[in-house]
């Protein structure tokens, strides 16, 4: 996982994937930023038509004129337009097989099959990187209530090519199913290695000059660095005091004092970009071509537990969702939550479970037949799973209200 050093993970372009859209244009996981600013609603009110004048010629220069006008029309509505269509992509059941290939195979620990649905959700994007669309393609997706159409900027960075979104598409993809494993193994109790490593510096940062990048963090303030929620905590405790890092640079332990430097929302930094590096007791693969992203972190993290524990999860249910994960299991907001659960629903699903922080987005909006359960970590999500599977009342279960 990248994340700045205030905690707050790296935004990049939404996360390209899967195969069929009509513009055969990659489908997404839908990570990003909040979406605003729909395409504006059409004016009430139509003109009224003119008279025809008199005779002579008239009628036909009408007619000209008229085949002229829709024309122009016609060509007008193949204009391309800055706006991105999100559309409901296909479900991935993370316990079952994709091309052929089981979506997650475990080696070096014992794996039992498991039976039931823990589907993974898509989007379909088209614009942007993937290719213009036109004013028909946008007002027709505005039209559809399974659709959502959103100013281009809101989704992608300006300037940002096809091939570097999918670049960081895929990396988003490799980063959540690395704190998939982390988190499953949390939850289970499976021991495991997990160190802070420098992935970049930015050039205003307090740390220029004294941490290096692929510095791994040893201590902070003579504490033990085994997550970023203690290199907040001394920070803040120091108040802007300089404080002594033990950095591993190269296998050689070195002592470094820095000077936090202040955000603009009071927090004090050290000012790196970090990344986690794990070391697990045994190998977990998940093989799922042409989807990316981190939004499938939390399904990919309970198909993970699942797979490495007897019995079924699910109780043989079909149960879908959403949400990013980190190593501690905190389950974090996505973009596309209606168009996932209308997939969701297509798919089967009859129970989905979605982050909390995005229950704004999911109240007015879930599919008949789709119980939609809010949650907040991955244990949250378990305990929503294993009562669905018992037959117990999921209706007890937190649902999303408006704030």
């Amino acid at each position: 996982m990248t994340f700045t050093q205030d905690g707050q993970p790296g935004n990049g372009p939404l996360a390209k994937s899967s195969a069929n859209s009509t513009a055969a244009s990659p489908a997404t996981d839908g990570d990003g930023a909040d979406h605003a600013g729909l395409w504006p609603r059409r004016g009430a009110g139509a003109g009224r038509r003119g008279g025809t004048g008199g005779g002579g010629r008239r009628p036909s220069a009408m007619v000209v004129s008229g085949l002229l006008s829709i024309g122009l029309g016609v060509a007008a509505l193949s204009l391309p337009v800055p706006y991105v269509i999100e559309s409901p992509g296909p479900t991935f059941n993370t316990l079952g097989t994709d091309n052929g290939k089981p979506v997650i195979t475990v080696s070096g620990h014992e794996s039992y099959p498991a039976k039931g649905n823990l589907d993974l959700t898509t989007v379909y994007v088209d614009g942007g990187p993937n290719g213009p669309v036109s004013v028909f393609e946008a007002l027709t997706a505005w039209l559809n209530p399974s659709k959502a159409v959103y100013p281009q900027e809101l989704i992608f960075p300006t300037g940002v090519t096809k091939e570097q979104s999918q670049q960081e598409s895929a990396v988003a993809m490799t980063t959540s199913q690395e704190n998939a494993v982390a988190a499953a193994l949390k939850e289970l109790g499976i021991p495991f290695g997990q160190k802070l490593q420098v992935a970049s510096i930015p050039d205003d940062s307090a740390s220029k000059g004294k941490i290096q990048e692929g510095d791994l963090l040893v201590s902070i303030g003579g504490k033990p660095i085994s997550a970023l929620s203690v290199i907040q905590s001394e920070l803040a405790a120091g108040n802007g005091k300089p404080v002594p890092v033990v950095v591993d640079r190269g296998g050689s332990q070195q002592t470094l004092t820095i000077t936090p430097a202040k955000s603009e929302n009071g927090r004090y930094l050290l000012g790196v970009v970090l990344q986690y590096k794990f070391t697990f007791p045994f190998d977990v693969k998940i093989s799922l071509d042409k989807v990316g992203g981190p939004s499938a972190g939390m399904m990919f993290a309970l198909g993970i537990v699942d797979t490495v524990t007897p019995g079924d999860l699910t109780g043989g249910k079909h149960i879908a969702g959403t949400g990013t994960i980190t190593p501690d299991g905190a389950v974090g907001p996505i973009g596309g939550i209606d168009q996932k659960m209308v997939g969701a629903r297509s798919g089967g699903a009859t129970l989905f479970l979605a982050p909390a922080a995005n229950c704004d987005e999911v109240v007015g909006h879930i599919p008949a037949g789709l119980q939609v359960v809010k949650v907040e970590t991955l244990a949250e999500a378990r305990h929503a799973v294993e009562l669905s599977a018992s037959g117990g009342d999921t209706a007890e279960l937190p649902a999303c209200t408006r704030n």
